[in-house]
């Protein structure tokens, strides 16, 4: 616990949270990023509200109207519910390492209550459209760059990875066994099996692979020799998608939907699933449920005589 002499900056404060969701809790880069561009929004409200910036003892001082005054300015500026939901989570993640780490107190912000959401459900590509998808990836460009694209589907779709914890593979993962140790949000880490066709795709990729910068140890590398970021993926998945007709809806997270899905709709347990996908919560798993239950009436639409 710190407790300095003088009252911390704001800069000070929002670099010790920065560095304690990156160390610490081991957050994903487009958690970090949100949350660090969230806490950067609210730091220039607080300027103009205050008529300076703000540090440790304004925060603490700081009331519901405060906060409500925020959200709403946010609001005004388009931010749909679900990104106010976001917003707010960075500032209650904020404020409780703030009261952790430099004793602070506040309870108005535990007093915030985010917008409800209407729950969506998830929309996943169809076990063909997957497989076109893997198809299309691995047939084109560069063999090296087809191989990677097809790996990254395939651990998607075939390990029900998001695509964060495909793209943070090292090369020390390799050589794959029948698992891999993956992980996943706020740290938490589970074994994820990998089936053949997977360590298939993965072996095909490391063979083609470009040597490496000295001490980089990401699996799968940019064509700029560095660590692959989300955006290349979801770029390359929306050409193919276009091109084999499958719609917007086809994505990468849309892939992971798939895998979990298609497990449950073969009669896959639901805990099981749960485990495998990473959910805290199997509130999360049981959406699948709701999809594979609108399938089976779709179906039976379609097909009963009577219908």
């Amino acid at each position: 616990m710190e407790n300095p002499a003088s009252s911390p900056s704001f800069d000070e404060l929002a670099a010790h949270f920065i560095r304690h969701l990156r160390a610490e809790k081991r957050s994903s880069a487009y958690t970090i990023r949100n949350y660090q561009a969230a806490i950067e929004r609210f730091d220039e409200f607080l300027a103009g509200r205050l008529g300076r910036r703000a540090d440790l003892k304004a925060l603490e001082r700081l009331e519901v109207v405060d906060f409500r005054s925020f959200l709403s300015m946010r609001r005004e500026e388009g931010l749909s519910a679900a990104s106010l939901k976001l917003e707010l989570s960075a500032l209650k993640t904020f404020y409780r390492h703030l009261r952790k780490r430099f004793s602070l107190a506040n309870d108005a912000i535990g007093a915030m209550r985010g917008p409800k959401l209407k729950p969506k459900l998830p929309r996943p590509v169809d076990a063909a459209g997957a497989q076109e998808l893997i198809a299309a990836a691995g047939a084109g460009r560069e063999p090296w760059i087809s191989a990677r694209d097809a790996a990254i589907f395939t651990l998607l779709y075939g390990a029900g990875l998001r695509i964060s914890e495909a793209l943070s593979l090292k090369m020390s993962d390799a050589p794959f066994g029948e698992a891999v140790k993956i992980r996943g949000k706020g740290g938490k880490s589970r074994l994820a099996p990998l089936l053949p066709a997977v360590r298939q795709a993965l072996e095909r990729y490391l063979e083609l692979r470009p040597p490496a910068s000295s001490g980089e140890e990401a699996m799968f590398l940019s064509v700029r020799n560095k660590p692959l970021g989300p955006r290349p993926v979801q770029i390359e998945m929306k050409r193919h998608a276009r091109a084999l007709g499958l719609g917007e809806n086809a994505t990468p997270h849309a892939l992971r939907h798939a895998f979990a899905t298609h497990l449950l709709q073969a009669g896959g347990d639901i805990r099981a699933i749960q485990e495998l996908l990473g959910h805290a919560s199997i509130a999360a798993t049981q959406r699948y449920t709701k999809v594979n239950e609108d399938a089976l009436l779709s179906s039976y639409r379609r097909a009963h005589p009577r219908a």
